[in-house]
């Protein structure tokens, strides 16, 4: 059975995506910080379909990021499939960016996605095979304004992922990254209904993403239906940049 392990997994893209790989028989690992209740029932939701392990991490604490590769392996072994789904936002103009700030969300967004990534890559070269998956965003490709500090962080999980596909390629790993447009989860809750409508129709499909949406990209790209694919920075994002 294949193993997938996926960052940020409680609610949202993440949770989707676990069910998702659950349905298609990999066993599922996954981390999420503080929503017991909702981890729990994810796991719950797995089991119907196959083996489910979580884990708490808050991956904008280093010291937790760097004792979860040591756990998986404990209890799972090494993944064939890593999934960097984790995220946090930031709304804001830059002058008010405060050190903590900066430096908590480029921990969750990219720093910790480094060093997992670097703990599941080593696993995966001594078996000469694995696919990477990063979760980064249209604004990592463009850019937003009042969301310099979200658009920086996700631009570097694009450079990332493009230069360590060519790093891996000759061990047999495909790393490549998702870069969805506005998704229907919990960071859409700020927005008031008339906001929600306003952007939906800056959209040419004209409306938000499904997380299942971005779930089936994902397990496209873990499998071998995608096994030329690499180094590929993939839209999906209902036409919102071309």
């Amino acid at each position: 059975m294949k193993k997938v392990f996926i960052t940020g997994a409680s609610r949202g893209i993440g949770r989707a995506m676990a069910l998702l790989f659950a349905e298609n028989g990999y066993e599922v690992g996954f981390c999420y910080r503080k929503s017991h209740a909702d981890a729990e029932s994810l796991c719950k939701e797995i089991s119907a379909f196959t083996k489910a392990s979580s884990f708490c991490c808050d991956l904008a604490n280093m010291h937790d990021v760097m004792a979860l590769p040591a756990q998986i392996e404990a209890r799972m072994g090494h993944m064939d499939v890593w999934i960097n789904n984790a995220g946090a936002s930031h709304f804001g103009l830059i002058q008010d960016v405060s050190e903590e700030e900066y430096d908590r969300l480029f921990n969750v967004n990219f720093k910790s996605m480094f060093f997992l990534t670097q703990a599941a890559a080593e696993k995966m070269i001594a078996v000469k095979k694995g696919s990477i998956i990063n979760l980064s965003s249209v604004w990592g490709q463009t850019g937003a304004s009042c969301e310099v500090l979200y658009s920086a962080s996700k631009a570097a999980v694009v450079g990332f992922t493009k230069a360590l596909a060519k790093e891996l390629a000759p061990s047999g790993i495909r790393v490549n990254c998702i870069a969805p447009g506005v998704v229907d989860t919990d960071m859409m809750q700020r927005f008031s209904p008339t906001e929600k409508k306003n952007i939906a129709g800056e959209i040419p499909m004209q409306r938000f993403g499904r997380p299942q949406e971005i779930a089936q990209l994902a397990l496209f790209l873990a499998d071998e239906r995608s096994s030329y694919i690499t180094g590929q920075v993939l839209a999906v994002n209902g036409g919102f940049i071309c």
